[in-house]
């Protein structure tokens, strides 16, 4: 799957979950997937591994399938790059 990262634009902003978005957490938005889902994504790039749960809805663009937070894009190694493409498993 696409995804590229948010942070400090939507720093305590409300998610669709209604949670208020925190970029030091590893959270993530899908467009379907149920609110509370968790995952493990892995960045075959990098080989890193990291566990987020769905909070918000999204991404909007086209072509792009999830977005992560700030923690999460760090701990896979993208942020710089800004999007990637991630292997998406539901715990």
């Amino acid at each position: 799957m696409v995804a590229p990262w948010y942070g400090a634009e939507h720093q305590h902003k409300r998610t669709a979950s209604g949670e208020r978005f925190d970029m030091t957490k590893n959270t993530l938005a899908h467009k379907s997937l149920p609110f509370g889902t968790r995952v493990r994504l892995t960045n075959p790039e990098s080989g890193r591994v990291a566990e987020g749960v769905v909070n918000d809805r999204g991404p909007y663009l086209k072509g792009r399938d999830l977005d992560v937070s700030y923690a999460l894009a760090k701990e896979l190694g993208f942020l710089r790059k800004g999007v990637t493409k991630l292997l998406v498993e539901i715990l």
